[in-house]
């Protein structure tokens, strides 16, 4: 068994952690925001081995459901189904062990926490299957990635989230879409060619103003929850900071030029990182 770790960590994504951050750093500042303050010590530890699991049971669902468009895609060609180290049985199963281990985590919140997550898991278990049918796959992945910070609320607070955390989610989303239709904007020739959806291609030569709107909207639903939850000062210098990390992202993407996008997408890690330190700081 062990002989055959690397090959699960390949397809657990485990060696590139990204996707943990960007669903790590808004889920924890969720708590702080419910919490308005210092959160109940152990349901970091809780949401933070959550996010983690739950991503890797989202890599798992991805490449089986992709298992027949990844070979032709410059990007996804090693990948663990692709090159014949995991089954895509064994990718199911993966996946169905790991939501069963991120189910054993709400054992240690509440019943309506517990009843939230079922639509993380839908959300999760069809995501990668909407870029046959819509090209709009990065809006349910922004649902997705979001989800944790309802949960959030209501593990903090054991009532269902306020106005102004639905804000928050909906802050989220729109940053999703942005950071993974630069995503997208790295496969899109090969997308073109295989007939996968998604915004990059929907978006067309609209694509960078497109993500600016998104981004412009992202900050400013971000200022409002930042007036409505009454934060303080370092909320708002986090916001600052981010801003000119998307800036710079535009700098990036300007030539659609395949690395730079990328780049610009492994970027939203510090946005997310200086927006989570501003919530702490400025609650």
């Amino acid at each position: 068994m062990a002989e055959r770790l690397p090959a699960f960590i390949l397809l657990t994504r485990l060696n590139r952690p990204i996707g943990t951050y960007l669903l790590l750093w808004p889920t924890l500042a969720a708590l702080w925001f419910a919490a308005g303050g210092w959160p109940t010590w152990y349901l970091v530890v809780v949401f933070a081995l959550g996010t983690w699991v739950m991503r890797s049971a989202g890599c798992c669902i991805n490449d089986y459901a992709d298992a027949d468009i990844d070979g032709d895609v410059l990007r996804t060609k090693d990948r663990a189904i692709v090159t014949g180290q995991v089954s895509r049985k064994e990718a199911l199963q993966c996946f169905a062990v790991l939501c069963l281990l991120a189910a054993s985590l709400l054992l240690f919140t509440n019943v309506l926490t517990a009843l939230m997550s079922l639509g993380a898991v839908l959300l999760t278990a069809i995501y990668p299957f909407m870029k046959r049918y819509t090209h709009l796959p990065q809006v349910v992945l922004g649902m997705a990635f979001s989800w944790g910070i309802l949960m959030a609320f209501t593990a903090q607070t054991n009532a269902l989230p306020p106005s102004a955390a639905w804000l928050l989610y909906v802050a989220n989303c729109l940053w999703t879409v942005a950071y993974d239709t630069q995503y997208a904007m790295v496969d899109r020739e090969y997308d073109l060619k295989i007939g996968v959806k998604s915004t990059a291609i929907l978006f067309g030569d609209a694509d960078k103003a497109m993500i600016a709107i998104l981004h412009v909207m992202f900050l400013l639903a971000l200022l409002l929850a930042g007036l409505q939850f009454q934060l303080q000062w370092p909320y708002y210098l986090g916001l600052t900071v981010a801003a000119l990390l998307l800036l710079r992202q535009h700098k990036l993407i300007r030539n659609r030029e395949p690395a730079p996008c990328f780049e610009a997408f492994l970027n939203n890690h510090w946005v997310g990182l200086a927006i989570f330190i501003g919530v702490v700081l400025g609650t």
